[in-house]
């Protein structure tokens, strides 16, 4: 019998994918382990195996279009096979349905706009200047108010340089659309825009994050961390480091290490209960051209900070290309933004579902400041914890702070 070839749920959030390319085409002959077409999910685009033999029968979504999870979107089975009732099965080849026609009253009301136009029709409304009732209390000569209304100048667009403002002939002869008065300004242009279809990513994005914002009551805890030593311990630790560490690689690996001595903070909500997560996997928010993607390091505590930050670079890598899988993206039990490199210096985040929290990074600035009761130049560099409070309170997430802010003020307990 023929096959209905429907689609994958490619990843946890997913609910619908969109058909990015077609790789067979109907009549095509396939085997097991061909790939069918590139999908995009509302993480990657992915490729579509298949795992039945046959020919293509029938491809029931276009190239471009999306089809929901479980829907069919093909066909395989023997040539000439009748598969229309598999299809009526699956309420996929309904017709559909008509349009409805416009309303008598819209159509009146345009032929009385038409007839209100046709009964002004003697005035040629192009050559009017303007205005005119605006334009007789402007102070202005009568001759000037004539080479106006002849060069279709609003006098309220020009400024006077007679008595007490008053607009006289000149001013209009020398008129050039720039010598307007100021609270007069007109600007002149064209109003112009595009609609963008919203890709997977950017649905998914939008319907998770309002999910969280909406539903789990936020509350936020901004800390300012001393990052000179962060900073020295960077530069000493890149002279024999395999790959380039950055502030972000440190963040992580400081993120690990204060959860571990804050377990309330590693932790999930479900609903009816809570969950203590004992193991340490570190989700890094990284913006790609349709959103934002959050590949995880997992057991962050236990690796080397080159290794941390090799794992980050080759994350950024297949994000950008859009080769993250889905083992790449899952599995988060806290969350950090970083928008330092932007020049950011504090900002809150939106808590990324399950985790109940998400750390916002900002960036290591120059600040004065007074250390051991001196003012010196030093460095800084501000975090924001959003939490989740049906899973943490106030308490903890302040404790949690201090452990990382202590952590980073002194790097070297990071490496013991």
């Amino acid at each position: 019998m023929a096959i209905a070839i429907k689609m994958p749920k490619m990843s946890d959030t997913m609910t619908e994918g969109v058909i990015v390319n077609w790789n067979v085409k109907v009549g095509d002959t396939v085997k097991s382990g061909d790939i069918l077409a590139e999908v995009e999910t509302d993480k990657a685009t992915m490729d579509l195996e298949n795992f039945d033999k046959g020919e293509i029968l029938h491809i029931a979504v276009e190239q471009g279009a999306a089809a929901p999870v479980n829907g069919i979107i093909a066909i395989v089975g023997k040539k000439g096979e009748d598969f229309k009732e598999l299809l009526k099965e699956n309420n996929t080849d309904k017709e559909p349905e008509e349009k409805p026609k416009e309303q008598e009253p819209a159509k009146e009301e345009k032929t009385e706009n038409t007839n209100n136009q046709s009964a002004d029709s003697g005035k040629d409304s192009s050559s009017e200047p303007a205005k005119k009732s605006d334009d007789t209390r402007v102070k202005a000569s009568p001759l000037a108010k004539r080479l106006a209304e002849d060069k279709g100048i609003s006098l309220t667009a020009v400024s006077g340089s007679g008595d007490n403002g008053r607009i006289i002939k000149s001013d209009i002869e020398n008129y050039n659309g720039s010598s307007l008065s100021i609270g007069k300004v007109a600007a002149f242009g064209e109003e112009s825009f595009e609609e963008v279809n919203l890709s997977q990513m950017r649905k998914t994005i939008a319907r998770r994050l309002s999910e969280s914002k909406f539903s789990a009551p936020h509350f936020y805890l901004t800390m300012e961390i001393n990052m000179e030593r962060a900073v020295e311990a960077r530069q000493r630790m890149n002279e024999v480091s395999p790959v380039k560490l950055s502030i972000n690689d440190i963040v992580i690996k400081a993120v690990a290490a204060a959860l571990i001595k804050n377990p309330k903070v590693n932790v999930s909500w479900l609903g009816d209960k809570i969950r203590i997560n004992h193991h340490i996997h570190i989700g890094v928010a990284m913006a790609v051209e349709e959103g934002l993607l959050v590949p995880v390091v997992k057991f962050a505590n236990q690796k080397s900070l080159s290794q941390i930050s090799q794992e980050v670079k080759d994350f950024g890598v297949k994000a950008k290309d859009k080769k993250l899988q889905p083992t790449d993206w899952e599995g988060n039990t806290f969350t950090i933004s970083n928008l330092g490199m932007f020049g950011i210096e504090e900002f809150t985040a939106i808590v990324n579902p399950p985790d109940a929290c998400i750390m916002a990074v900002g960036a290591v600035k120059d600040v004065v400041a007074v250390v051991n009761g001196e003012i010196k130049a030093t460095k800084a560099m501000k975090v924001t914890l959003s939490c989740d409070h049906r899973a943490v309170d106030g308490v903890v997430g302040s404790a949690f702070l201090q452990t990382f802010k202590a952590l980073l003020e002194d790097p070297v307990t990071l490496l013991v």
